[in-house]
């Protein structure tokens, strides 16, 4: 695995959400004023993780020169710098954004139980794709598949589905496996909302992938979430 310090992995994290968002290369200015670090910091930390190969450094000229004249040094993220960052993420957990996450999703359960759980869904197919934090993606993950299933509670289609939720507890951490199933099952039921079908076989590789790489202390994590999730839809 790549060898990084954490101050590395957030300059990498600013730099991919920064790319993410302008979809432009970057220039070391800029991600100093986002970091509140001084210009020659960022621009020796960006050629470190250019050594690294998870940013790759361009020349561009001024907007409408042409020929000779100076030219500014500019950096992109490297196809591998997700995948190191979502590697290293695996055993990584910001506990702050942990209980964050969770009990927002938990309190908003409890909130929309009266009614139907449209809200929180809609929210979770929006922001999910954008999560970086593996334990945090997945637990999203999980909530949306537990949600398309109760929509569709009193469907045959899905019976068989259902059932297969009970595979979680029987073997601890290792039954989170089973909702990379789930959500592929789930992609191609009939009378499931398309937006959600569609997010789910979208997203059906990198949750797999993303199941893969938990550390076994955030897979315990995500097996007891899964629990309180379930406690609440099922009551």
């Amino acid at each position: 695995m790549e060898k990084l310090t954490r101050r590395q992995q957030q300059f990498l994290s600013k730099v991919l959400d920064l790319y993410d968002q302008g979809r432009e290369p970057l220039h070391y200015t800029a991600l100093a004023e986002h970091l509140g670090v001084n210009k020659i910091s960022a621009y020796e930390m960006l050629r470190l993780l250019e050594e690294h190969g998870l940013v790759e450094a361009e020349y561009q000229l001024p907007d409408g020169l042409r020929g000779p004249g100076r030219a500014s040094v500019v950096f992109r993220p490297t196809p591998r710098a997700a995948q190191v960052l979502g590697r290293l993420a695996g055993e990584y957990v910001n506990q702050q954004e942990w209980e964050t996450t969770k009990g927002q999703i938990l309190k908003q359960l409890e909130t929309d139980k009266a009614g139907n759980y449209d809200t929180l869904l809609e929210e979770l197919l929006a922001r999910t794709p954008h999560q970086r934090s593996l334990v945090v993606y997945a637990a999203e993950m999980i909530t949306a598949i537990i949600l398309g299933l109760e929509s569709l509670r009193n469907s045959a289609e899905v019976h068989g589905l259902r059932d297969r939720l009970k595979e979680v507890g029987k073997i601890g951490e290792l039954g989170l496996n089973v909702f990379a199933g789930l959500g592929m099952g789930l992609s191609v039921a009939e009378r499931l909302n398309r937006h959600l079908a569609g997010f789910l076989l979208v997203q059906s590789g990198r949750f797999q992938s993303t199941l893969s790489q938990l550390s076994d202390e955030n897979r315990r994590r995500l097996t007891e979430f899964t629990h309180e999730v379930m406690q609440i839809v099922e009551r």
